[in-house]
């Protein structure tokens, strides 16, 4: 079975322009910028929270200022450790991983952090993080305060922690709970971020709608686990981690195109995206955005990529990015009536 690795033989390119006759793209420049509760974005593609620090770490790597966002780490209104290692494993096509929100807390995420972010053209996307409903407010209440913030994305749906999180993205009524509370806090654009670990992501997703949410994320993580067959011991200290990258993708899409039919605020989709084919196949399901995770591990340049991959599938098409949104063709089966004897 191929592992994260193996996707570095992956060509993150125009994969689909070698696959249709289109004409040449002539003098069209598609327009690859897209709004998001008010919030323009230059491009599609943002890094995923937990995959790409604050942001700086990345900077020798890659031009930031080419990302239409970036999605810090989550941040909670107290500095958080984390999770004891071993806190990574990777497996077949992913990578489990039970961090566990260590982060720097809001306020000195806003003297550290924030600063060298606010220089950027990338936008800035805070995921928000708590145990408990007042602790995801006093997290906003704080960020408020911040000079370049561009959108909060609230992680109701972690499931690499001991409580918390998953809590309130399995049950509606208390994702409507913390939704609507952080909402009356924020200054900014609330995004929601989802968790694939229930029996219908709709009814979570309208719950959050409801709520006030101005956008949804998703999905986050799977919840996987790997023993150690000698030792007879969990690879990870937590026993259970998130599971990501490619592995996910295809469910990921899947819950996608079905929230984007029932809901009518934007979705940034994300969970196992590495080629620029993997991203437009979630614009086309219906969302408005991308996130890039667990491919930044191996390949930094994943995003950048992307986005050139994405401007010129749209130049080759003549299209813009808008439309592509929501744009699959679903054929209508042709159901021959049953012969009559």
């Amino acid at each position: 079975m191929p592992t994260v690795r193996d996707q570095k033989a992956k060509v993150v390119s125009d994969e689909p322009a070698a696959r249709d006759n289109s004409q040449p793209a002539g003098d069209f420049e598609p327009s690859i910028e897209v709004e998001i509760a008010g919030v323009r974005f230059q491009n599609p593609v943002l890094t995923a929270s937990g995959t790409f620090g604050y942001g700086q770490e990345f900077a020798h790597l890659i031009d930031l200022n080419r990302l239409g966002g970036i999605c810090v780490k989550g941040i909670s209104a107290a500095p958080m450790p984390g999770n004891p290692p071993p806190r990574i494993y990777e497996t077949d096509s992913g990578m489990l991983n039970a961090i566990g929100l260590q982060n720097v807390g809001a306020k000195r995420f806003l003297e550290e952090k924030l600063p060298f972010l606010r220089t950027l053209r990338a936008r800035t996307v805070v995921n928000v993080f708590g145990y408990t409903t007042e602790d995801y407010v006093r997290c906003i209440e704080i960020l408020n305060d911040g000079d370049g913030i561009d959108a909060y994305e609230l992680n109701i749906s972690c499931p690499n922690t001991r409580c918390g999180g998953m809590v309130y993205g399995n049950d509606p009524k208390l994702t409507e709970e913390v939704v609507a509370a952080s909402k009356r806090a924020a200054r900014l654009p609330l995004w929601v971020k989802l968790s694939p670990n229930v029996t219908d992501i709709t009814v979570l997703a309208r719950a959050a709608e409801n709520a006030g949410a101005d956008a949804l994320s998703l999905v986050n993580t799977f919840v996987g686990m790997a023993i150690d067959v000698e030792t007879r011991t969990p690879r990870i200290s937590n026993v259970t981690a998130g599971l990501s990258g490619p592995a996910i993708k295809p469910i990921a899409l899947r819950m996608v195109y079905q929230t984007a039919r029932a809901v009518r605020i934007p979705i940034i989709g994300l969970g196992g995206i590495a080629t620029t084919e993997d991203a437009l196949e979630f614009l086309i399901a219906g969302a408005r955005a991308v996130q890039v995770g667990t491919a930044n591990f191996y390949a930094p340049d994943t995003s950048i990529k992307i986005v050139e991959g994405i401007r010129t599938y749209c130049r080759r098409k003549r299209l813009h990015v808008d439309d592509l949104v929501g744009s699959l063709q679903v054929p209508t089966p042709n159901v021959e009536k049953a012969t009559e004897y």
